[in-house]
């Protein structure tokens, strides 16, 4: 007796006419499954449809059992028909069956359906769309893919592609079945050749550079690639080309990366939560330079820094003290000169006569850039080019603030507020003068007296209160007497302030 089915996917159909057949009793050894149109048995007799038998009580089969038949129906195997029809006579009679892991049909289904899931998930991987112009859209692209797989897995494989490319118009070309979606449905036809794919386009090479890219020859494992990447898929995978030459030039890669210097893991620094941001405020306005460094990314340490450390203190006419960059306390409070640095420069200004509310506080670089040494984080100065991608920041906020003197702490922030390479032990201690006419007074940064011997950090200490004098000289002059006072005048008066 020959069971026809509409076609290689027929599960309904299968179901059905398994159903009557158990009904009506007849074996599975005397049962030929037919799909389609193609010919049966010319022994099998009658191939006539089986009409449905009177309602008789059928054979109580668990909810996996059914999955199991879905996915073993869309095997390559004209035997999976058979073997279902097979496996639901013997429930009848062995309920056990079902929990047998042993009985050789129950395996080979397993086996099989194990098999169809297999290239079920090899197609949603291997599978590569090249661009084509859309007919049935003007002006429109169509996405088409050619893949050869070895089940019946195209109609059950369609929906999964329709969500993933719900936005594209795209087909999908195998040997057996073909899927094309519109954006609106989708549409099945009969099988294609491999000449109707179209050849690679200007993607593809996009996507062979992006491969070999990331391929790491320190982690290669070829059983493992060829496990994972079958060769039977290779003949449609463009990558496949660039395989063998990046295995075999493996080893001599791994030899170059073993004999490079070590580079430094980054650190992931858990980012500060902020409140949402107000809307920005006009640049015109230290608030408004506020929030236009944290946007700032002219140069790479910005990325790596918690927030940009902004100037702070008093506008119009005061002394500004700029230091190098932010230090790692710096970063994380968003306020220069609150680290170890700050809290001796406080100490300096102090006994020069001025508090930090006197002064406006500002850095060369509005970043802070480190290293990560262990779980610390390590100051690293930062490169000309970055001092210069930050110079018109310091500019800006020299322009609003408009003091009427500045301290340059340490060699970086004389370099940017003068332009020119400067000597700090040897410029020290004196006055300069900027092309706008500033004045500029050039003085260690207060971590290089940190960074020294115990037993000289006392008399530096004393040096550089001295240079900070010069400036409360000038703050206090010029509060009291009008900015008219030469540079000679306030080391002076720096002096007579100093020796009492």
């Amino acid at each position: 007796m020959q069971a026809r089915l509409s076609g290689e996917t027929d599960f309904e159909g299968f179901r059905s006419q398994a159903r009557t057949l158990l009904s009506r009793g007849v074996a599975p050894e005397d049962v030929q499954w037919v799909t389609g149109d193609a010919d049966g048995d010319l022994f099998a007799g009658d191939d006539s449809p089986l009409a449905p038998a009177a309602a008789q009580p059928g054979v109580a089969v668990p909810a996996s059992f059914l999955e199991l038949c879905k996915t073993v129906v869309l095997h390559r195997d004209p035997q999976r028909f058979a073997l279902l029809y097979r496996l639901l006579w013997r429930l009848a009679s062995e309920p056990a069956l079902r929990d047998d892991p042993l009985d050789a049909d129950m395996m080979r289904a397993r086996d099989m359906a194990r098999a169809v899931r297999r290239d079920i998930h090899k197609m949603h991987a291997f599978l590569r769309f090249r661009e084509v112009p859309d007919a049935g859209a003007p002006g429109g692209v169509l996405h088409v893919a050619w893949f050869e797989p070895e089940h019946h897995i195209v109609e059950a494989n369609a929906p999964w592609f329709m969500r993933r490319f719900t936005n594209m118009h795209w087909a999908i070309l195998t040997p057996l079945r073909c899927v094309a979606w519109d954006g609106k449905a989708l549409r099945f036809q009969p099988g294609a050749r491999r000449a109707d794919a179209p050849a690679a386009d200007a993607g593809e090479q996009l996507w062979l550079t992006y491969y070999r890219s990331i391929f790491n020859p320190a982690r290669l494992k070829i059983a493992m690639m060829q496990k994972e990447m079958p060769r039977k898929y290779w003949r449609n995978l463009p990558e496949a080309e660039s395989i063998s030459p990046l295995v075999a030039g493996a080893l001599a890669r791994s030899g170059t990366m073993v004999e490079s210097a070590p580079t430094q893991a980054r650190r992931t620094i858990r980012a500060i939560a902020r409140p949402t941001p107000a809307p920005a405020a006009p640049e015109t306005t230290l608030e408004g330079l506020r929030d236009a460094v944290q946007r700032c990314r002219e140069c790479p340490i910005g990325a790596l820094a918690t927030q940009g450390v902004p100037g702070e203190g008093p506008q119009r006419g005061g002394v500004m003290l700029v230091g190098e960059q932010p230090g790692d306390q710096e970063d994380l409070r968003g306020r220069p000169f609150v680290g170890p640095a700050g809290q001796l420069l406080m100490r300096a200004l102090a006994q020069a006569g001025l508090s930090r509310e006197q002064v406006f506080l500002t850095n060369a670089v509005r970043h802070f850039k480190y290293e990560v040494r262990g779980k610390r984080r390590i100051h690293k100065t930062p490169s000309q080019a970055e001092a210069a991608a930050c110079a018109h920041w310091l500019e800006r906020e020299i322009a609003l603030v408009q003091p009427r003197a500045i301290v340059a702490l340490g060699a970086t922030a004389a370099r940017s507020l003068l332009q020119r390479p400067v000597a700090v032990m040897s410029e020290r201690g004196g006055w300069h003068a900027r092309a706008d006419g500033l004045r500029v007074l050039v003085t260690l940064h207060p971590s290089a007296l940190l960074r020294m011997p115990a037993d000289e950090q006392e008399a530096a200490l004393t040096t550089f209160t001295g240079d900070l004098g010069l400036a409360a000289a000038l703050y206090f002059s010029e509060a009291t007497l009008g900015p008219s006072r030469s540079v000679e005048g306030f080391r002076s008066s720096n002096e007579k302030f100093l020796n009492g």
